[in-house]
């Protein structure tokens, strides 16, 4: 059974994009899950796919696969040149500038540290969050959320590297346990005809509402 035709965002003879929701595996992980993870269920329908990046299960939005091992192999050949990938979250406390670069290096699965770079730019602003788009130039574990908690503004509801006590607060007001972090667009040359792709994926609802709550609230 396909997903449901809106959370296809792209489909052709070499890439498929999906909306992914928040509370999805992309792909099995150690653990077994109680849902099947993304890519199981799109090769139902879609066979013989590959997946071109992934998303932690907290986060929704763009997911991009190749149909053929051919795309797959052309876009790590590439090593994702031309590849811009652009996130929306919401983070704790009022940030005054209305963007900034975040270069902090961060742990490697393997041991030491690597090299960072978050770019950032502010969409609103309410009395005790900030609602903001950032782009990555390295894919780092977790590194949107890691690093916004490094320069004290971390993602309003991320129990790992969030607030304890403003999570707590917020969860009051708004009866919400999830934070929010959605990859809304992906740009990308195409690994076959070399045409520019801009691939949107809309803003969950829950998200929406919360950003019409504060923006009342204000």
């Amino acid at each position: 059974m396909p997903p449901a035709a809106e959370r296809i965002l792209f489909c052709d003879a070499s890439l498929l994009a999906v909306n992914k929701l928040s509370g999805e595996l992309v792909v099995r992980g150690k653990g077994e899950g109680e849902k099947l993870p993304l890519l199981d269920f799109l090769k139902q329908s879609y066979p013989g796919l590959w997946p071109l990046h992934r998303l932690d299960f907290e986060t929704s939005g763009v997911v991009v696969f190749a149909r053929t091992r051919a795309a797959f192999a052309q876009v790590m050949a590439t090593k994702f040149r031309g590849w811009k990938k652009i996130y929306r979250t919401l983070v704790m406390g009022r940030i005054e500038r209305t963007h900034g670069t975040i270069r902090i290096p961060l742990p490697a699965r393997e041991g030491g540290k690597v090299e960072a770079v978050t770019h950032y730019r502010i969409l609103d602003r309410f009395a005790n969050s900030t609602f903001l788009e950032a782009e990555i130039e390295t894919g780092r574990h977790h590194q949107i959320r890691r690093h916004f908690a490094a320069i004290g503004h971390p993602l309003v509801l991320d129990h790992v590297y969030g607030h304890k006590r403003f999570n707590g607060v917020f969860t009051q007001e708004f009866h919400l346990r999830r934070f929010f972090l959605h990859a809304f667009s992906v740009d990308c040359p195409h690994p076959v005809t070399g045409e520019s792709l801009h691939i949107e994926a809309p803003m969950p609802r829950a998200f929406e509402d919360l950003l019409q709550r504060l923006r009342s609230l204000s």
